[in-house]
Order: structure tokens, then sequence, then C-alpha cells
């Protein structure tokens, strides 16, 4: 287990940081069905206010230290990277009122194009042709795996918003977050989560979760994949691209749909043996591209060079 706060050095870094990321794109897969059935008695944007009030209160508590510690910099760099992700979850869970679950789990993936394209306009990243046919080959599995036909709507236009909110999300974390300062970026994120959430559902009242079964679900996905994944998420984009970091996260459908075939009833399909596999070429051609010396973008800038010169 990495210590919060822990700088690793060189490549181990590298693999632990994907290791992670794979580890949080697992926790987000095997939530779909419980999420499917519980907003089926809470109101979304409800839904998402309690599990990140229970996230920001578990990683407070957990890692208060880290948080007081936190220079006003990285502070104020946590509270953007928050806000921009509380945004994103409201808009995809919006859309998804508009547009089925499939449809959704595509035009949302579609970070993995835009956080490439983001990096070489807004940083100025020169990327390599590995890397962007890794690129490719994620959109494309992505594809098979979600798409059983696609109309632009409104729906998904506004989750392709999300996904534009998304990849600054992972965009501003390659940026601004470092090993020593990850754990506290981690926990003020989760409260102003809470907090763009909890506006969302004040109109209405927040409807709590109700019976052993539905606590126990939320409590699940508030300390797995709420707390432990952000707190993942920040530490291993210290150490990883944020095209890569985008490459790792694809995965999340493919284990969505290992969580299904297990416990969701669902039988393996050809387009789950499809798309599966080329997401994980994506991620294959992407560990190739990184061990090449002259790649640029194969390796993250030091964490010193992001605290002093980020933007």
């Amino acid at each position: 287990m990495v210590e919060p706060g822990s700088a690793v050095p060189g490549r181990r870094a590298t693999r632990l940081a994907t290791l992670l990321l794979l580890a949080v794109t697992a926790a987000w897969g095997s939530t779909f069905f419980l999420i499917r059935d519980l907003v089926v008695h809470i109101p979304s944007a409800d839904f998402l206010a309690v599990r990140f009030l229970v996230a920001a209160s578990a990683m407070t508590a957990v890692f208060h230290r880290h948080v007081r510690a936190l220079p006003r910099r990285q502070l104020g760099f946590a509270l953007v990277l928050g806000a921009v992700y509380g945004g994103a979850q409201l808009l995809q869970t919006i859309g998804l009122e508009h547009t089925s679950a499939s449809v959704s789990g595509f035009v949302t993936g579609a970070y993995v194009v835009l956080t490439p394209l983001f990096a070489a306009a807004v940083l100025r990243e020169r990327l390599s042709a590995a890397t962007w046919g890794a690129v490719a080959l994620a959109t494309v599995g992505l594809a098979v795996l979600s798409l059983r036909g696609f109309a632009l709507g409104l729906g998904e236009g506004i989750t392709l918003l999300a996904a534009v909110l998304y990849a600054l999300h992972i965009l501003g974390l390659g940026r601004w977050s470092t090993p020593a300062e990850a754990t506290g970026m981690a926990a003020v994120q989760a409260w102003v989560i809470m907090a763009v959430t909890g506006l969302a559902a004040l109109p209405g009242g927040i409807t709590m979760p109700s019976g052993g079964g539905q606590w126990l679900s939320l409590l699940y996905m508030a300390l797995i994949a709420g707390a432990f994944a952000l707190w993942a998420q920040t530490w291993a984009q210290a150490h990883l691209t944020a095209t890569r970091a985008a490459i790792v996260m694809t995965t999340e459908p493919v284990f969505a749909a290992l969580f299904a075939l297990a416990f969701g009833g669902e039988s393996l399909t050809s387009r789950m043996l499809v798309g599966g596999s080329l997401v994980l070429a994506a991620m294959y051609v992407c560990e190739l591209a990184g061990r090449r010396p002259d790649t640029l973008a194969s390796v993250s800038p030091p964490a010193e060079a992001l605290h002093h010169d980020a933007p």
C-alpha cells in the first residue's frame, strides 16, 4: 500500500500509478448495477450529495493533517478540480435522463480523445503516433462495448459537456497533483463535489437511503468508489501524463461488463470480447509507447516542476 504523501521513484511509480488507476476503474465499474438500483428510490443528485458527504467526512477524519498542511496554491487547485468534477457528475446524471446508459457510457468515454486534444492545445504537449493509436483503439473499443445505435440529441449533448469536464479534470490533475499533496487535495475535492451536488439536490429536499441494503450499497460507493478512488486517482496522476491516465481509465466499461457477468446475470457476448480486447490493446500500446526514451509524452514532469510552474 502506498503511504499517503509518499513519493515512489522512477518506473516503479509509473507502474504502481497504473495499477492504482486500474483499481479505481474496477471500483467504478462495480457500481453500475448498484447505482441503477439505488436511483430508483433516491434522486440522482441526492445520492451523489450523500455519497460524497460520507466520502469527504471519512477522508477528513483520516487525513486531516494532510488537509491542514496544503499550501494555499494547492488548495486553490483542489477547489477548482472539485468544482469541475462535481459539475461533470451532475451533467452526466442529467444527460442519462435523456439517453440510454450504453450511449451515455460511450459519450462520457469521449474524454479519452478530448484529453490529448486539450493537452496538445493548452499545454503544447506533443504526443507520439503510438499514443494517438492507443487513443483510437480505446475509442473504437468503447464504441463496440457501448453503442447499439446512436443519435445526437439533448441527452448526448449534455453528456458530451460532462466528458469535456472529465477531460479537464484529468488534465488538471496531471498538471497540478503532486505525491506529497495528493491526499489533502483529494479530501478537499470530495468536499467541493459534495457542495456542488448538494446545491443541486437542495430545491426538492435531500432523500436519504432507507434500509440496510441501500445504506450498505451507498457506503461501498462512498468509501471504495468514492474516497479511495478519488485519493488513488489524485496520487496516480502525480506520476502519469493525462493522456496515459485517460487511456487506462477507459477500462471502466470492461470492468463493468465483468461485474455484470459475475453478479448481474448477463451473458458473455462477442461485443464484450471484441470491445474489451480493443481497450486492453490500447493500454498495451500505451505501455509500449511509454517505454520508448524518445516518446515525449511517456513521462510526467517532476513533481517539483508541477508545483512551481503550473499556471
